[in-house]
């Protein structure tokens, strides 16, 4: 088993256990001195940081071209000083006309959300005033902020990633076995490419693989994405780095590069929302503050979703930008940024199918509820599926994405609102009644739509996700072994209750909170007035552009996907990393909205512009005090923290694959061990933990009989269908403690081949005691009939490895 023990070493160094003597020597690749590893961290991060600071001065560009925002700027500042001047000896008619400006000059700021507006109100509010040249300098100091903390908390990832597990000082077999279960499966890709003679014979190798699944050719394009791992190692090779810089790190400070790209989309997402860069950077700090629940990227780096994520908070920024109300300049660059997030989110990501449909169930209750232009909601659905398909294309036509939920939703969603074109006419009953016939003839129709594609295309690909929804939202019990693996997973259970403890700590959940009932108040009303709205075009568009100064339609957009997502996470526990970091962004933009705190002041009669600009600046400042007061101490704790991984187990069991098997041997055992043994020894395995192909769930299935009640001859006949020379036993699993009876891995064997399960506790009464023992156990007694087919080979305290004597040598 891994564990991380805290280092103990005086001046730098610390007496390592003995090795075996059959084990290999340490090799320590060569690092380079300690300044070369920060500068070629940003070298990997290089690319990330630049695209985060090209949208940050894109994004602004657009707005100065949109808007015209200096002019605009001017004209707020001299209003403010004539109102200034005029005060002390004007009457009370000046003073009139005076507010009645304020109010105009509230309402442009509300409905812009421009951010130098805020920074000069605090100026003014606290009675500075600055030359009029450094409107100029409040917004860079915004983007240099943003980049700033960006990087913060990409290093700051990357030295707990080290003080956890001193990766710098341990042996290449140790890191690569830090690469656990589906992690050290991607990154084998990685390793592999580089070890390949060419990039040609590199790609072949990966379409035409047989190492991955024995006895079986499969094209991991297509199956996997891994393109990442691919672009990766070729740009490995084109810039030469080999005597700067270690494959490894290469690839670490890559993804932990993404994280800056994340932070600052977050940044600007909030900023873009809010009108002022004091709501980015509380975002940001909420978001590296609340680490748990926001990412796991410090130790579970080639996971899928620390390539994609990054790519979607950057989509969602674009979007954002994109539903602001009168953009008009510039229109076509913000929408080919969505684009191009959405692509790279797509190509980085299989479960992006099931992402994209939650977003456009957000386009289309938007669409629905008129609170974005429809053209807009179109241009966004074209995104999804062109996205799609360019990937079905990359991936060589991988049926998974043409039988994908999202498209046959879009198609129908489409298809429905081009024959009911008067779906938004009429008084308020009859378009609910419209709406409700709508959303019923789009949900069956997407269902048709789907179930008849997967016919067409034979797809079975994901219906251990379907089975796993069935069963878990109480659609029936299921005994089906794929989706009882996914059930009984802490993380693919309900949201637990320590996580709402943490966000509490820290301030988020209950401004959320507090914030989410507010904007909900709003946007219901909003709807009611949209769908309440006659059917004179004159009054249906005063109407809708007072509701748009109520709700921003990018607001709007931001509010339904952070409550569709948040429904999301509550139910799966996996899902929460696309919700907490959406909340920083939603609590960080409402707390500091000029908007927002003109709209709660009313409510209460306290409403005036200066406590306004008091209240809008004052909360956020307030919260930065306290974060700084009550984490930063822990922040710095944290990263004096040295721990060091050690697994000495698993280490001494991949030495000795790699020294005493045969390059050509294949392996068989759990999905998560055996992705470690492909990393590390390159030996041939018979099954992984990249789930998504029913063979695959098949043959994981009967590989896994090794831990049911099974007898030595049936066991055996299955390893040899596959072409197994050594079998793997943990003890970790063969005598599972982790999980409760029933949730056990044996259990769910037991189960599906309708035995009883072990020890006191209910059981089914249409089970039956198997006649064989626990294969696991039994074999180990070293007697026969086990040892006519098996002889064991190696042993350690974790590990149990068996050798298949050959059908020449087994009697019949």
């Amino acid at each position: 088993m891994t564990f991380l023990k805290r280092r103990k070493t005086t001046k730098g160094t610390e007496e390592r256990p003995k090795q075996q003597e059959d084990e290999q020597p340490k090799i320590k690749p060569t690092t380079g001195p300690v300044a070369l590893k920060h500068i070629t961290f940003l070298i990997g991060g290089l690319m990330a940081i630049f695209l985060g600071l090209l949208t940050s001065v894109y994004v602004a560009t657009l707005h100065e071209n949109d808007l015209w925002f200096s002019t605009i700027q001017w004209y707020i500042i001299m209003t403010l000083r004539k109102r200034k001047q005029q005060s002390q000896i004007v009457t009370d008619v000046s003073q009139h006309s005076l507010e009645r400006n304020q109010k105009q000059i509230d309402a442009h700021a509300d409905t812009n959300g421009s951010s130098n507006v805020s920074s000069w109100e605090l100026l003014e509010a606290i009675g500075i005033w600055l030359p009029v040249w450094t409107m100029e300098i409040i917004p860079l100091l915004g983007l240099s902020l943003g980049l700033i903390l960006g990087c913060f908390h990409s290093w700051y990832v990357q030295s707990l990633h080290e003080n956890f597990l001193w990766f710098s000082n341990i042996q290449e077999v140790e890191r690569e076995i830090s690469f656990r279960t589906e992690c050290g499966l991607y990154y084998s890709y990685y390793k592999q490419m580089l070890q390949a003679p060419t990039i040609a014979q590199g790609l072949k190798e990966l379409v035409y693989d047989n190492k991955t699944e024995s006895r079986r050719t499969i094209n991991l394009l297509k199956r996997m994405n891994i393109y990442q791992e691919v672009i990766l190692s070729i740009l490995y090779r084109i810039l030469s780095l080999q005597r700067y810089l270690e494959p490894v790190y290469f690839y670490l400070y890559t993804v932990f590069g993404l994280q800056a790209l994340y932070v600052i989309s977050i940044y600007i997402t909030s900023w873009l929302l809010s009108g002022t860069w004091m709501s980015g950077a509380l975002a940001a700090i909420w978001y590296i503050l609340n680490r748990i629940d926001t990412t796991r990227v410090e130790f579970t780096i080639p996971l899928r979703e620390n390539w994609s994520l990054p790519f979607f908070a950057l989509q969602i920024m674009a979007i954002t930008y994109y539903l602001r109300p009168q953009l008009k300049s510039l229109q076509w660059w913000s929408f080919t940024l969505i684009m191009a997030s959405t692509f790279l989110f797509c190509i980085t990501w299989q479960f992006n199918q099931f992402i994209l449909l939650i977003q456009a169930l957000v386009f289309f209750t938007l669409d629905c509820l008129d609170m974005v232009p429809a053209s807009k909601v179109t241009s966004l659905y074209f995104v999804h599926v062109a996205s799609l398909l360019l990937v079905w294309i990359l991936q060589f036509n991988n049926s998974m994405l043409l039988g994908s939920l999202v498209l046959s939703f879009i198609l129908s969603a489409l298809v429905v609102r081009h024959l009911q074109r008067n779906l938004k006419s009429g008084g308020f009953l009859i378009r609910v009644l419209k709406l409700l016939l709508h959303l019923v003839v789009v949900f069956s129709l997407t269902v048709l739509t789907n179930n008849t594609s997967k016919k067409i295309l034979g797809l079975e690909s994901d219906e251990h996700i379907f089975k796993f929804l069935k069963a878990k939202f109480g659609f029936g019990a299921t005994r089906d072994f794929d989706a009882k693996l996914y059930l009984c997973e802490e993380a693919f259970g309900l949201l637990p209750y320590d996580t709402f403890q943490r966000l509490l700590h820290t301030l988020i959940l209950p401004s959320y909170l507090l914030i989410l009932v507010t904007t909900v108040i709003i946007a219901i009303t909003v709807a009611v007035r949209n769908l309440s709205s006659g059917s004179s075009l004159f009054q249906s568009t005063s109407i809708k552009e007072e509701n748009m100064i109520m709700l921003r339609p990018d607001l709007a957009y931001n509010l339904i996907h952070n409550v569709l997502f948040g429904l999301l996470a509550l139910s799966t526990m996996r899902m929460k990393y696309l919700w907490t970091s959406h909340m920083c962004v939603f609590a960080s933009a409402a707390i500091c909205s000029n908007h927002l705190w003109s709209l709660s002041l009313k409510a209460i009669r306290l409403y005036s512009p200066q406590w306004v600009r008091v209240m809008r600046f004052a909360v956020p400042i307030l919260i930065f005090i306290y974060l700084y007061h009550e984490f930063w101490p822990k922040i710095m704790t944290e990263l004096s923290d040295l721990r060091e991984f050690y697994d000495p187990d698993t280490v001494e069991l991949m030495n000795w694959i790699k020294s005493k098997t045969s390059k050509n041997a294949v392996f068989a055992g759990s999905m998560q061990l055996l992705a470690g043994v492909k990393l590390c020894t390159g030996r041939t395995i018979t099954n992984h933990p990249h789930y998504e192909d029913k063979k695959l769930r098949e043959r994981t299935k009967q590989i896994y009989q090794i831990y049911s009640r099974s007898s030595p001859e049936e066991v055996y006949s299955i390893l040899r269908l596959y072409g197994t020379d050594y079998i793997l036993l943990e003890d970790s699993i063969c005598y599972e403690r982790r999980h409760n009876r029933g949730c056990r891995l044996r259990d769910l064997l037991d189960i599906a081949n309708g035995h009883v399960m072990d020890g006191p506790g209910a059981n089914d009464p249409d089970l039956k005691p198997s006649p064989y023992p626990r294969f696991c156990d039994e074999i180990k007694s070293n007697k026969p009939p086990y040892t006519i087919y098996f002889s064991r080979v190696f042993k350690n305290k974790t590990f149990h490895v068996y050798k298949l004597k050959k059908k020449r040598d087994v009697p019949y």
